[in-house]
């Protein structure tokens, strides 16, 4: 239904741009209602132990203060484990606020003083007197590996490592070319723009809206409903503008429960809003140690791939995410071995973090997969190009699409690849060490379950509802875009409602899936008012649709018509007019197709090319040139698009030199939880930045073709910068994030020839 040349495929600006740059968008923390109380968390300030007493007498007799909350005196909640777990929860024991005098990660929340005024919660939670009983905590990956287990509950199907294949450990020993090597990464923090927050609005008769930080609205209403008892429509949460989540937002966070726990308490509408030190205690992507290990024949073909993984996770929750599968498909190798565990640390669970698991493994591999390319003495392009793997060999699938040679082709013509020097430290301008680096990115394409309703007036507006979030991805626009296109209106003409728990179901927004799932159930939905209004045309005297079929017609020009004949058609207000309706609305569903997933599997596709320039005295780096070639199906609006694949490229290059979360191992705390000493990437450290849709034409991954954008642009960007840092110096970092320290301690400056830091 979706026709060329219209607004699909468009560069079509935000729908939601106007209301975002002029202030008028509000977020969670926006709405206000008279008498609105407000409430400020105490953290525990030690990692691990217990209460031992907390003193509350001072802050409960200051001005303005309403009631301080803490575990001596929450209010009764649901018991059963399973009542807390929400949507896309973990094996495990879900944290629950405030549950009792144990403290099981730094920043846990002990505390909730809720008052009059902001100020006052503030000033008043700084009295709450606490004191503990601290245990000596082990937050120290590396230092606990010898605790590492297999997760025995598997989260899901793809978080578990697929069974070996052929004999790698034989393959690998009998192996010319062979490299094994250990890689670290720090833990990351999320740091959306866009606080975490929750107001709850206590509506006259009882009932709550709540405008929560979410990327789920109805899993925040399920979470809820479940744990306080409530009934489905005594709730509304809504989160019609999210300002960015990257999969921090995918689970219920701890100040939801706080907010409506209060409100429902208070029988008061009242707003709980994290600080930003208060964000580092939510969810982060988690420490990790890997051990890779490849070897190439004679020829240069890869034949044995081992790859380890292990993460932390926290004391009461096993968090999983599929770290080392990709090595097992991203190249074609019949030898392969991967094995995954876990480690639990007295940390609070890590979360999704944009590409959870491939952003972190397939750095691993791809950095050393440049190490073999070195050591066959290959090109790094060439090496990738000769390994390339045309099927699925962990699921033993076809693929139904992969234009990843397209990607290497388009992104090294661009870049200017042929002028690449192989010899590392031989290219210089002027005082600088000049680099070029490249890596591969996948990510699996999938589609959920999700709903969407559609409806049409007589005068030709279209309007769209949808539960599904928007997290600056482009959603509002997208659907917009899909709908106009099925009903040949301009997108001025549609009008996108989502952000609400009571509209269609969907899944949260995270994975990539929700533009394939909620466009296609929104063309599901078209597709029905299109067939609604042929049925009522049969039946119309002298119609000459009376013998036409659903897949025989369109909507052209506010007319009903023949797709082969737009003569032949009828106005749609004269249709409705007949059956005495103003409007039709239908209701679309979409879903994985089961049947299909048993034959292939889908991904999207990357080829990352990096320049960076090292100060030979000083060490500096700075990545001067990206360019990202991206396979993706369809591109729905190649604007918001390329924004997706920009943002992705900047946490690429956050992830290999600036963002590492530093936990003190004595105590057990983060000690740079703010953005003053967490570094992200600025505007003076990117530059250069080029982004390539290379054509892929996917009539299985989704009825509309495309496939998800979010997370496949940060995949093999750190690996693209820390490879091009080889070139540039000979130095090897496998020490995530690559820091200016690292590089000097490792001698970048001196001309003493290749070496490798561990």
């Amino acid at each position: 239904m979706l026709r060329e040349n219209k607004a699909v495929g468009a560069p079509h600006s935000r729908v939601d741009g106007p209301l975002k740059v002029t202030g008028q968008a509000r977020y969670a923390a926006e709405y206000f209602d008279t008498g609105l109380l407000f409430g400020c968390v105490v953290s525990a300030n030690i990692a691990t132990g217990k209460i031992a007493s907390i003193d509350i007498d001072h802050a409960a007799c200051m001005p303005g203060v309403v009631k301080v909350f803490t575990h001596e005196n929450r209010p009764a909640v649901a018991y059963r484990n399973s009542k807390w777990k929400d949507q896309v929860a973990l094996p495990g024991h879900p944290f629950r606020p405030l549950e009792n005098d144990r403290i099981l990660f730094d920043g846990q929340p002990v505390a909730l003083v809720v008052a009059d005024s902001y100020e006052a919660a503030r000033d008043a939670a700084s009295c709450v007197r606490v004191h503990y009983l601290p245990n000596r905590p082990q937050t120290d990956l590396e230092r606990n590996l010898d605790e590492s287990y297999v997760p025995p509950v598997p989260r899901s199907e793809q978080s578990m490592p697929p069974p070996p294949r052929g004999d790698a450990h034989a393959a690998f020993a009998a192996a010319p070319y062979k490299i094994s090597a250990e890689y670290r990464m720090d833990g990351e923090h999320h740091n959306p723009m866009e606080l975490f927050a929750t107001t709850v609005i206590r509506n006259g008769n009882g009932d709550l809206t709540v405008y929560d930080k979410t990327q789920g609205s109805q899993n925040s209403h399920e979470y809820i409903c479940n744990v306080f008892g409530l009934a489905s429509e005594k709730l509304t949460v809504k989160n019609s503008f999210v300002g960015g989540a990257f999969g921090q937002g995918l689970r219920p966070k701890y100040q939801l429960f706080l907010a409506v726990m209060a409100s429902l308490d208070l029988k008061r509408s009242i707003k709980v809003e994290m600080s930003r030190r208060e964000m580092f205690y939510l969810t982060w992507r988690p420490s990790s140690f890997q051990q890779v290990s490849l070897a190439a024949d004679g020829n240069g073909n890869l034949i044995s791939v081992m790859h380890h993984a292990v993460h932390s996770t926290s004391r009461h929750e096993d968090y999983q995410e599929n770290v080392a599968n990709w090595s097992g498909l991203a190249y074609h190798c019949e030898n392969v071995k991967i094995t995954y565990e876990i480690v639990k640390l007295d940390v609070s669970t890590p979360g999704d973090m944009r590409a959870p698991g491939a952003a972190t493994g397939v750095t691993a591999l791809e950095v050393a997969f440049d190490e073999l390319a070195f050591a066959t003495g290959t090109d790094p392009l060439d090496f990738r190009i000769r390994n390339f793997a045309h099927r699925d060999q962990n699921q033993d699938k076809e693929i139904t699409s992969k234009a990843l040679m397209a990607c290497y082709h388009e992104g090294a013509s661009r870049f200017g690849w042929s002028g690449r020097s192989a010899e590392p430290r031989s290219m210089r301008e002027g005082n600088d060490l000049v680099g070029w680096g490249m890596a591969t990115g996948l990510w699996e394409a999938k589609m959920s379950p999700a709903q969407a309703k559609v409806r049409v007036s007589s005068d030709g507006k279209v309007y769209v509802s949808a539960a599904a979030s928007d997290i600056g991805t482009g959603t509002y626009t997208i659907l917009g875009q899909i709908a106009a296109d099925c009903f040949d209106v301009p997108i001025d003409n549609v009008t996108v409602e989502i952000g609400d728990s009571s509209l269609p179901k969907t899944a949260v927004e995270g994975g990539s899936y929700t533009a394939a799932s909620s466009g296609t159930a929104v063309q599901a939905a078209s597709k029905r008012v299109i067939e609604t209004l042929l049925k009522h045309a049969h039946v119309m005297s002298g119609t000459p649709l009376k013998h036409a079929a659903a897949k025989e017609v369109e909507i052209a020009e506010g007319r009903l018509v023949l797709k082969t004949n737009h003569q032949l058609g009828l106005a749609l207000s004269d249709i409705m007019s007949f059956v005495g309706v103003s409007a039709i609305e239908e209701l679309g569903v979409a879903g994985p197709d089961k049947k299909l997933a048993k034959t292939f599997a889908a991904y999207t596709h990357s080829a990352v090319f990096a320049e960076v320039k090292v100060d030979a005295d000083l060490g500096v780096v700075r990545v001067t040139r990206v360019v990202s070639a991206i396979a993706a199906g369809r591109i729905l609006n190649p604007k918001t698009a390329r924004s997706q694949i920009l943002g992705g490229i900047v946490m690429g290059i956050g992830m290999a030199l600036h963002e590492n979360g530093m936990i003190d191992h004595r105590i057990g705390r983060i000690v740079n939880h703010n953005l003053a000493e967490y570094h992200v990437p600025t505007n003076a450290d990117i530059d250069g930045l080029e982004v390539i849709f290379v054509e892929e034409d996917d009539n299985k991954v989704s009825p509309i073709g495309a496939k998800g954008l979010g997370e496949i642009g940060i995949i093999g960007v750190a690996a693209a910068v820390s490879n091009a840092i080889f070139h540039a110096t000979g130095t090897r970092f496998r020490d995530f994030p690559i820091t200016i320290d690292k590089l000097i301690m490792s001698g970048t400056s001196s001309d003493n020839g290749p070496r490798h830091h561990l």
